[in-house]
Formats: C-alpha cells, sequence, structure tokens
C-alpha cells in the first residue's frame, strides 16, 4: 500500500499564504501523477493542481497564477504553494498519487491522503 500524509493546512487570512506538503511512503514501485484536490462543505472534489513524473503540470482555472505545484520525485514528495489566498479557498485539501506497487508493478493505482484543512477569513 501506499501512505500519503499531508501538512501544512491551518487558518490564514485573505490575501496570505499558506504551503501544503505531502509526503508519500510503502512499498513503491513507482509514481506517475501526483496532485492537490479540494473539497469545500457542500461540493464536490474538484482538481487544484497536478503534475506527472516528467514535470508536467495541469492547474484548475481558478488558480489563475497563485498556486504552484512542485514535486520532488527522489523523495516522493509534492508540495503546493498558495498565495493571494480568498475565502473561497477554504476547503480540505487532498494529496493524491497514481502508483505502482512492488508487487504489482504492473498495475496502477490511486491513493489519498486525509486531508488538510485550509480556512481563509475575510
Amino acid at each position: 500500500q501506499v501512505q500519503l500524509v499531508e501538512s501544512g493546512g491551518g487558518l490564514v487570512q485573505a490575501g496570505g499564504s499558506l504551503r501544503l506538503s505531502c509526503a508519500a511512503s510503502g512499498s513503491i514501485f513507482s509514481i506517475n501523477a501526483m496532485g492537490w484536490y479540494r473539497q469545500a462543505p457542500g461540493k464536490q472534489r474538484e482538481l487544484v493542481a497536478r503534475i506527472n513524473s516528467g514535470g508536467s503540470i495541469n492547474y484548475a482555472d481558478f488558480v489563475k497564477g497563485r498556486f504552484t505545484i512542485s514535486r520532488d520525485n527522489s523523495k516522493n514528495t509534492v508540495s503546493l504553494q498558495m498565495n493571494s489566498l480568498t475565502p473561497e479557498d477554504t476547503a480540505v485539501y487532498y494529496c493524491n498519487a497514481d502508483a505502482r506497487l512492488y508487487t504489482f508493478p504492473t498495475r496502477t493505482s490511486d491513493y489519498w491522503g486525509q486531508g488538510t484543512q485550509v480556512t481563509v477569513s475575510s
């Protein structure tokens, strides 16, 4: 299995910044894409940003240049730098990874962290 542990959430005022980090561990053969999703109360989980092993990045439109995703393939970590936060960014942020295990190196599975709360006050 793969364990994803997030850190860095918290409470910040509008216009402030937070940095989220996620570390993957376990019997990992390889990780393709890693990314961040978020879910606000009463809403569906949505993509925030995603980066694959080659460095290609997808951002949600609402990021609008405010967030930056980065990844360290050697450490199996992914980070999300969030600037110019607004109350609309308040949500639980989840780390996600598409990974292969040593026990099944030909099968890619989807893994999720437990989530970290981000609250932006106005």
